[in-house]
């Protein structure tokens, strides 16, 4: 029986009261940069207009930067943890997939 691993780093403590502190501001933050950059992926993949694409591809990548730097302090503060890989699930997974690659559209 495999138990789930937990990937976090100790917490940074912060007041626990109904103020927001630092901890609810950089996740609000986090939430709403994840939710930024889904969006320009969307309008990416709907933009006809290649300087329009060009723009926008500068923003989102500047977005997905911040969000990525948000990621990276909330898990250092150990604000944000993921729980660890099975390694016996991925290799299923694995196994099941490895056929796939003939269906793959740069594999051949």
């Amino acid at each position: 029986m495999n138990q789930s691993q937990k990937v976090q780093n100790p917490e940074t403590n912060v007041p626990k009261n109904p103020q927001m502190n630092e901890r609810d501001f950089v996740n609000d933050m986090l939430a709403t940069e994840k939710y930024m950059t889904d969006s320009y992926c969307t309008a990416l993949n709907e933009a006809s207009c290649q300087h329009l694409y060009q723009d926008l591809s500068g923003i989102f990548n500047e977005t997905q930067n911040c969000q990525r730097n948000l990621y990276n302090l909330m898990f250092k503060n150990g604000w944000y943890g993921i729980e660890a890989a099975d390694q016996q699930k991925m290799q299923q997974a694995h196994q099941q997939f490895s056929g796939y690659t003939n269906q793959l559209p740069y594999m051949n």
